[in-house]
């Protein structure tokens, strides 16, 4: 052979490992990433999930008017909805300033065996406007919304 055809599969080689390296630690980093992913649901799209026990999710919605009931000093249950279905949350630490009926939350944490969600960490903004498009839709489909249109 001469060494031009030697060149060539070299490089050639070279440029198949590389490609190999590359896929493959490309595929390991989402196969490790894919543990810590946070997965974000409505009421509604978690009514319809099997597979979410025990898994860290987040969902939101609106805190359902005359829901919240305080269960001791820091323990507090309260029912979040997004105009079609409602999930009852459990949350026992301090709550966010702007935390209250009718507003809109966000909550992380996982879904108990009996459909109650155990949070530890919630988020809650002034209005609807700061809120997850995916809830955004939801709230809009049921006529809860109460957000500014945004303009485009």
């Amino acid at each position: 052979m001469n060494r031009a055809k030697i060149k060539r599969r070299k490089r050639l080689s070279i440029l198949l490992l590389g490609f190999i390296a590359i896929s493959t630690s490309g595929f390991l980093i989402l196969s490790a990433s894919r543990d810590s992913l946070i997965f974000f649901y409505s009421p509604t799209e978690l009514m319809e999930k099997q597979d979410i026990a025990e898994k860290v999710i987040r969902i939101g919605g609106l805190v359902r008017e005359k829901s919240i009931i305080s269960k001791g000093q820091l323990k507090i249950e309260f029912i979040v909805e997004d105009g079609e279905n409602h999930i009852l949350v459990y949350y026992a630490g301090m709550l966010p300033d702007l935390f209250r009926e009718g507003q809109g939350v966000i909550c992380e944490g996982k879904m108990g065996k009996n459909r109650i969600f155990r949070a530890n960490k919630i988020l809650a903004k002034h209005d609807e406007k700061y809120m997850p498009p995916e809830v955004a839709d939801a709230l809009k489909k049921t006529g809860k919304w109460k957000g500014v249109e945004e303009k485009k």
